[in-house]
């Protein structure tokens, strides 16, 4: 990727900055990226930074309707393409596939983006707790499937986004589906995030060599869609509490679009990161917002969370063929 202007200097990123203020002076010219959940909320935005700089776009996502009115207001905003716009089911091993199977050339840029929160209790056909079967494992089969395409590219990155709601939960190993214990929605969604997290350190272990880094986020706090299932009442008060801290979507896709653009952080993998800023790493997350837990972090757990989650695929796709 051709180097940014000299004068840049990410000290100066921080809350406030947008995804368009990240790229400003980076050029993305021939480079290709992938975004899921590109329709709405922070998706859009960080689209339309990366195909504004000059990269050919695929917005990865469940409504192709929405996805293609994004597209055209992209287009008209940037005076660039339009994406592409590919369905995809994160949730459905099936569509993952069809999505790889699809893709042909380098992939340079992998943006995990899309995902649930705090979702009613559900499941998969395969079984999976229905907001880690999303947000991790349909993620994680979506980067194996597309590995080759990646490595091919020599300088890939792959940014997987998190959530300080990570700071509520581990990944539960003995009981990642919530069948031995009453089901909660916003440890479901913590475990969710923290897999995030361990899938980028796993990268960092497994595919360093074959040139691909990965780095995990926190975008911060946005209100979006992704907030549908909070209960009215709490998310009227939480907006109202949080009035001086939130983000607007463009703001929010700023520290995915750094990870995935920055050519100062080239090197850098496995790690967390948020308000465009390497983040501490903490007992407890400050504020509701800020932080990384050591949990979200660690060598063994992202070992085993990627052989828990080959295996996991593995058997499914036993019971397609």
């Amino acid at each position: 990727m051709p180097d940014s202007r000299p004068t840049r200097d990410l000290t100066t990123f921080g809350a406030r900055t947008t995804a368009a203020q990240v790229v400003d002076g980076v050029d993305l010219t021939g480079r290709t990226a992938i975004v899921t959940g590109a329709a709405s909320g922070i998706g859009v935005e960080t689209a339309r930074a990366l195909a504004g700089a000059g990269a050919s776009v695929t917005m990865a996502v469940r409504d192709t309707d929405a996805g293609h009115r994004v597209a055209e207001d992209i287009a008209s905003t940037t005076g660039r393409p339009a994406p592409a716009v590919v369905e995809l089911h994160l949730d459905r091993p099936a569509s993952v596939d069809a999505f790889v199977a699809a893709w042909d050339g380098p992939l340079h840029m992998l943006i995990a983006n899309a995902g649930v929160m705090d979702s009613p209790e559900s499941y998969t056909p395969a079984g999976w707790e229905s907001q880690f079967a999303t947000n991790h494992l349909g993620h994680f089969a979506l980067a194996l499937g597309l590995h080759d395409a990646l490595t091919a590219a020599g300088d890939a990155r792959i940014v997987a986004v998190s959530s300080s709601g990570h700071g509520s939960s581990p990944v539960v190993f003995d009981d990642l589906f919530f069948r031995r214990r009453a089901y909660d929605p916003g440890l479901a969604y913590a475990q969710s995030k923290t897999a995030n997290a361990l899938f980028a350190v796993g990268v960092g272990l497994r595919w360093a060599e074959d040139g691909i880094t990965a780095n995990s986020c926190m975008p911060g706090g946005i209100w979006t869609g992704l907030q549908k299932h909070w209960d009215p009442d709490v998310l009227a008060a939480t907006k109202v509490a949080a009035a001086d801290v939130v983000k607007t979507p463009a703001q929010g896709a700023a520290t995915s679009v750094l990870l995935a653009t920055a050519p100062e952080l080239a090197d850098v993998t496995g790690k967390y990161f948020e308000d465009c800023h390497e983040s501490a790493v903490v007992d407890a997350v400050q504020d509701g917002l800020y932080g990384v837990l050591p949990w979200a972090l660690d060598t063994h757990d992202a070992d085993r969370l990627w052989d828990v989650s080959v295996a996991l695929l593995d058997a499914e796709a036993r019971t397609r063929r």
